[in-house]
């Protein structure tokens, strides 16, 4: 009985500080959200009038991150969401208080000034700072570190997308890898928090579009559209590794503006990847449903296709903050689109371009963070009526998924087995 007593207290305490770190997380996250989506939209309008500043913008972003870097935070670098990894792997490994501010100021300044990936990474790696910091200044939760991190990532993610289950998921699939009891607990009494600020203040969708339904004699092009998303999931992960370990230093400022300035360059031609893009789905959709088909429509999607997750990774190695989450859902969402428009045009069939955009997005997400579930109730909850494509969607985060496992294990294999004949001394 006594026993029983304390587990109850530990788990009434865990429950308690899960509420506070959902509260914490969600005020963080919404208030990124909304300042960013402000200031860049302020920014773009400044663009249409001014188009030779697209040359300069990523440029003043990084020289500004470079600069709050090295006076504010003292040089310490943000590493991304491997930051929370190595906080799980020793007991002694922490995310200090720093890193709230420090991600949540250099995501910002990341995307408004057009560096093109998104905010998501930084609010997971801040809230997860939230979660650790209050780990460490608790007494009835000191065993619950890994919950704790979990609840504001799951409350963060939420609170992003307007979703407290792909928030969840994301805590379970991507970040703590388990499904405990305690972890049920944390990450379920965080987004409670999320779930009610979005119920009563915030229950607007990420993009005002609407699914009708879906037909069946789109499945085998559905199928295709998701061992297409994987492949390019692949692409995007193998360019990120390159393009940092080749060009990417943090500590060298003219050559991280050489890098942003070629950004600036892409973005003048396609300002269509500017910040997380998300801008960019409404507006190809009405373009795409208002003129009619040609080469030139063809050809920017396959060059938004290609270049998302190029620009995206150049960003990264220059300096900027944020991940592979939003150019994923972007970069699957323009392949959706060239997809669906290519194959009414040349085949003659009658597919709903914005399904195939949402099955895009979804798609490449689940593959390039190995997150299936977390993709499928994210894209059904950024756009009304999303869960009528909820089947056809989770065929499609499951393919591309293991099509991008595989081929990433069998690339490690290859070079294990080239590397192994190699080393092999001659006969």
């Amino acid at each position: 009985m006594k026993r029983k007593k304390v587990i109850y207290k530990s788990y009434g305490g865990l429950i308690l500080y899960a509420l506070f770190v959902g509260l914490a997380a969600t005020f963080l996250a919404q208030s990124l959200k909304y300042f960013t989506a402000v200031v860049e939209e302020q920014f773009l309008e400044f663009l249409k009038d001014w188009p030779w500043f697209y040359f300069f913008f990523p440029s003043i972003g990084i020289s500004l991150i470079f600069l709050t870097r090295k006076y504010f935070f003292k040089g310490k670098k943000n590493k991304g969401i491997k930051e929370i990894f190595q906080t799980f792997r020793r007991r002694k490994n922490q995310l200090p208080p720093y890193k709230i501010s420090s991600h949540y100021l250099n995501g910002f300044l990341t995307v408004i000034f057009g560096g093109s990936t998104g905010i998501e990474v930084s609010t997971v790696v801040a809230t997860a700072a939230i979660g650790n910091s209050t780990h460490r200044k608790s007494k009835a939760a000191q065993a619950y570190k890994t919950e704790l991190i979990c609840a504001g990532v799951a409350a963060g993610i939420a609170t992003l997308f307007g979703s407290p289950i792909a928030g969840f998921l994301f805590a379970v699939e991507v970040i703590s890898h388990k499904f405990t009891k305690t972890i049920i607990i944390s990450c379920s009494s965080s987004v409670l928090v999320s779930w009610l600020y979005i119920h009563f203040f915030n229950g607007e969708r990420l993009f005002d579009l609407s699914v009708i339904n879906w037909k069946m004699e789109a499945l085998p092009f559905m199928i295709i559209l998701s061992l297409l998303a994987g492949l390019l999931a692949v692409y995007f992960t193998k360019i990120v590794l390159f393009i940092k370990q080749k060009f990417g230093s943090q500590d060298k400022l003219v050559r991280a503006n050489l890098m942003a300035l070629a950004v600036g360059a892409t973005l003048y031609f396609l300002p269509e990847l500017y910040g997380d893009s998300y801008h960019a789905i409404p507006n190809l959709l009405e373009k795409l449903a208002s003129e009619p088909f040609s080469a030139g429509i063809a050809a920017l999607l396959l060059a938004l296709v290609i270049l998302k997750p190029l620009v995206a990774s150049v960003t990264l190695a220059a300096g900027g903050d944020g991940g592979v989450f939003a150019p994923s859902i972007v970069a699957g969402s323009f392949l959706g689109m060239l997809v669906a428009v290519t194959s009414n045009y040349y085949l003659g069939t009658d597919l709903i371009v914005l399904n195939f955009a949402l099955l895009g997005g979804a798609a490449m997400l689940s593959a390039a963070i190995h997150a299936p579930l977390t993709a499928l109730f994210l894209t059904c909850s950024i756009v009304n009526g999303g869960f009528i494509l909820f089947v056809p969607i989770l065929l499609a985060t499951f393919i591309a998924k293991y099509l991008a496992k595989w081929m990433c294990s069998y690339t490690v294999y290859s070079f294990r087995s080239k590397k192994a004949h190699l080393d092999t001394p001659a006969a």
